[in-house]
């Protein structure tokens, strides 16, 4: 039984990488990468595999039994070279594909949920049978402004008051490999996030709580953050797509209560003190 697991190199795939060895065999794992020679430390056979170069996909599907589709990076470019992989897929004789989605896809106002649902729905239409994990927003994804809010005194963002579901890396990272190693997942799909919810306030009272200095949230317009944004560095794009997350966090989009991702670990989400303690160290 062959196991492949795309982007197996980025962040999120290292990790999935490790937790899947912990339960699996590493020689039925296959790191499906762009650049096979930067997956030497995973320990397991890797394949070039290039989104962008469909002819590579089925050479790079053949054996491959179950397959771990973790969403590409390149927005904009999504649905071509999710498209193409699915494709390959159905050509090699993959028999299930579980992809890693976006919290509620199918309603949430954020730019990313596009590419997802039309992705899930290529997978419903492939007729390769399927898991969703529509995972949540990654708690490093504030965590990783802390260095910033320290030096500058304050959080800034346009969250508002709206609540964040987030889980670590880690916690999601585990969780596909429980799914991707075991059995009776078929057809389902999981919203996936964080046991405890938080406001960008509540981040910052837990980064003055731990550090000791008083770091106030201060919200600002879409606008003006994504003004921020560019100012240290992010390109406009960027900046505005980011702007709009917080944007998306203030309408509910990142939040949710259901505990499924928590229900799959069989452990509570890593805490956002814990979150905030190993961003510090």
């Amino acid at each position: 039984m062959k196991l492949g697991i795309t982007g197996a190199t980025g962040q999120l795939g290292r990790l999935v990488v490790e937790k899947l060895k912990q339960r699996v065999n590493a020689g039925n794992l296959v790191a499906l990468v762009r650049s096979p020679e930067k997956a030497a430390d995973l320990g397991i056979e890797a394949r070039n595999f290039d989104y962008t170069k469909p002819e590579t996909l089925t050479e790079g599907l053949k054996g491959i039994d179950h397959l771990l589709l973790i969403s590409a990076s390149e927005v904009g470019q999504r649905i071509t070279q999710h498209q193409n992989i699915i494709r390959a897929a159905e050509t090699a004789g993959v028999k299930w594909i579980v992809y890693t989605s976006l919290l509620h896809a199918d309603t949430s106002t954020l730019s990313l949920a596009e590419e997802h649902i039309e992705t899930e729905k290529l997978l419903k239409e492939s007729g390769i049978p399927y898991t969703i994990l529509r995972n949540g927003w990654y708690t490093e994804n504030y965590t990783g402004s802390v260095h910033g809010a320290l030096s500058t005194g304050a959080f800034v963002g346009s969250a508002g008051e709206g609540k964040i579901s987030s889980a670590t890396r880690e916690d999601f990272a585990e969780a596909a490999a429980i799914v991707f190693s075991g059995e009776g997942h078929v057809g389902k799909v999981y919203e996936l996030a964080g046991d405890e919810a938080y406001t960008l306030k509540d981040l910052a009272a837990e980064i003055s709580k731990q550090t000791g200095k008083t770091i106030p949230y201060n919200n600002l317009s879409e606008a003006e953050y994504a003004q921020v944004l560019s100012s240290v560095g992010l390109p406009e794009g960027l900046a505005q797509a980011y702007a709009g997350f917080d944007t998306g966090a203030a309408k509910g989009d990142l939040f949710d209560d259901s505990k499924a991702l928590s229900k799959l670990l069989g452990r509570p989400t890593t805490s956002l003190s814990d979150a905030v303690k190993k961003a510090l160290a």
